[in-house]
């Protein structure tokens, strides 16, 4: 068999990605190439490596077993980039990071901005997931780095403290609730709710916390940003939970009020994760060092 290093990276962004389309998006290629690459692969290997389905693709025993390998093979390509890219000029290292909605939209801006600036030969992708999507996926080796709660499953995980974050609740503040200085989840799901996109690591967890409740969300509308929900809520559109760092900004100038969350869920620690005993990149050693020196 004789896979290069581009069918390599390309099967391992199909993976990840789940669609062939998709895939070949994140690798760079036109759909009609990716799709000869993986048949030619796949005439290679003398058997299926995906999969199909209307809903995307899966790797399949022997595919899994190519993936593993590949993000062997991956890895030893950054490593290299890493050590060779204080020598040669224009080589680009790069680095996949995953995070929360908190961590991707109110904690990482400012810190990889900075990063990027001081490191122009260093790439990095980031990628919003829920936290238990973070951890699983730096633990089977899809990303060098995760910014996760500390609610997730850890196991096969280094772990550094990065942030604290809690979630709240705002509220018009002509609303019901606005007098309250703290309030369950449960009972604000009977109020009209501005949701965040069910396909957003926040708006999957507190999915998941409503179903747990066995109260039926009263959802108005869904959006995507975190900013958004608090413009709508400022707005009297409805009542939203979100981060208490992005709150703060909107609570300051009146626009809307803030009650904690009674809910133990709601205080978390945002933890900097990496595979235990892997040996990360030179360059994503650096952005370890950056993210948890502040």
């Amino acid at each position: 068999m004789h896979f290069d290093l581009t069918d390599l990276r390309l099967f391992l962004a199909i993976a990840e990605a789940g669609s062939i389309t998709a895939g070949a998006g994140r690798a760079g290629l036109a759909l009609a190439s990716a799709s000869a690459r993986v048949r030619g692969m796949e005439a290679q290997a003398g058997l299926p490596l995906l999969e199909r389905s209307r809903r995307g693709v899966v790797p399949t025993p022997a595919g899994r077993a190519l993936l593993h390998h590949a993000r062997l093979v991956a890895g030893q390509v950054e490593r290299m980039r890493g050590e060779l890219g204080d020598y040669a000029r224009g080589l680009k290292g790069h680095v996949r990071l995953l995070a929360n909605t908190a961590a991707a939209a109110e904690f990482l801006p400012e810190p990889l901005a900075r990063f990027l600036a001081a490191n122009p030969n260093i790439d990095i992708d980031l990628d919003e997931r829920p936290s238990p999507e973070v951890a699983r996926a730096v633990a089977e080796g899809l990303a060098e780095l995760g910014i996760a709660a500390g609610h997730a499953d850890l196991s096969g995980l280094e772990a550094r403290p990065f942030r604290d974050d809690r979630l709240v609740l705002v509220v018009p503040r002509d609303h019901a609730l606005a007098g309250r200085g703290e309030v369950g989840f449960a009972e604000a799901l009977g109020s009209d709710l501005i949701g965040l996109a069910g396909d957003t690591a926040l708006g999957e967890h507190l999915d998941g916390h409503a179903a747990r409740s066995g109260v039926r969300m009263r959802l108005r509308l869904r959006v995507r940003g975190l900013e958004t929900a608090c413009r709508m809520v400022a707005a009297g559109a409805g009542i939203a939970v979100v981060p208490a760092v992005t709150a703060g900004r909107f609570a300051a100038t009146g626009a809307l009020a803030m009650l904690r969350l009674a809910d133990p869920w709601a205080e978390r620690r945002l933890l900097l994760v990496t595979r235990r005993g892997a040996a990360l990149p030179s360059h994503a050693r650096r952005l370890v060092e950056h993210l948890v020196g502040g």
